[in-house]
């Protein structure tokens, strides 16, 4: 069951800008990934989800409710975590923290302690003097501290230190195991491929692709990098490729006779009984990564044949 959906959303803003027929689904005790680089359309979406912004055509709903005439319900039962934060500088965080559980009726913070004991946050300071990351954890601290059903995370780790970004995914998998749905946003492919059961990708307002992410690590698609110790087979090896449709071509080096190719895993008995006629200096294979799928939508390259230059697999008929 969904509990967030987003249909046909579109908010048009001129000269390219905005988000255009964006359409996804956040399932119950699911992580859904939502990633982009920065001004690719996803805190614009977002806003949206939270009833912060007023489609133009399309809708979002959270639990069925319509995000822009149902934003105060809504907002009760979501953990809102924005990529910028804007807080009042004349308090302390202390003081912060106690202002936003009164503000949500809080009687109960023991969860909230929790939080603050988890990020290793110190409160007491004042809010102007805070570092960006201490700031940060706060945010993080009072966007959850109410102990929400449903998260949406906008950049969360934006100002954090690497151990405690790793201390946020963990925090996210917790949580999914305690039954939340979760939308992710992030340009970090380290934490979207850490966390997320299924992943959107935008890019200039439209979504270009929506999968799930077991299907990218457990690819049947690998790519293997292969060096030979002799020209001769270099280039003997390369008139076979032109011969087979067993292998699709990536890339050569010709200055260290070494070749980038695609295999199947229905072919890689075959291709590795194939190498066996060839004298190697190496074999590896090159693990195909998030990154490398989302650089096939943001990096449309050519294939060639000097050296450094990479390109999309073709197939060599």
């Amino acid at each position: 069951m969904s509990v967030i959906k987003v249909e046909k959303l579109t908010k048009d803003y001129g000269h390219n800008r905005g988000i255009f027929d964006v359409s996804f689904e956040v399932n119950e005790g699911e992580v859904f990934g939502f990633l982009g680089p920065n001004g690719a359309g996803k805190t614009t979406t977002i806003r949206h989800i939270m009833g912060f912004s007023r489609p133009q055509i399309g809708k979002t709903t959270v639990r069925g409710l319509d995000s822009w005439t149902h934003h105060y319900e809504i907002q009760k039962d979501v953990g809102y975590l924005p990529g910028e934060i804007a807080l009042p500088e004349h308090l302390t965080g202390t003081e912060f923290i106690n202002m936003m559980a009164e503000l949500r009726g809080m009687t109960d913070m023991s969860y909230a302690n929790k939080m603050i004991e988890r990020f290793e946050l110190e409160a007491s300071g004042g809010l102007k003097r805070m570092s960006l990351g201490m700031k940060r954890k706060l945010a993080v601290v009072t966007a959850f501290m109410h102990d929400p059903a449903i998260l949406v995370l906008d950049e969360p780790t934006s100002g954090l230190d690497p151990v405690m970004q790793d201390v946020f995914i963990q925090f996210v998998r917790d949580e999914k195991a305690r039954g939340k749905s979760i939308l992710l946003s992030s340009h970090i492919f380290k934490e979207i491929d850490a966390t997320c059961d299924r992943i959107s990708i935008i890019k200039d307002g439209h979504l270009v692709s929506t999968f799930i992410s077991y299907e990218i690590r457990h690819s049947e698609r690998k790519e293997w990098k292969v060096e030979f110790l002799s020209r001769e087979d270099f280039e003997r090896f390369l008139n076979e490729v032109n011969q087979t449709k067993k292998i699709n071509l990536v890339s050569v080096d010709e200055e260290v006779n070494q070749a980038r190719v695609v295999v199947y895993d229905y072919d890689t008995r075959k291709f590795i009984d194939e190498l066996s006629n060839y004298s190697l200096k190496f074999i590896s294979e090159i693990k195909f990564t998030l990154e490398d799928y989302f650089m096939e939508f943001y990096d449309r390259r050519i294939c060639h044949s000097e050296k450094g230059k990479v390109g999309e697999v073709i197939a060599i008929s």
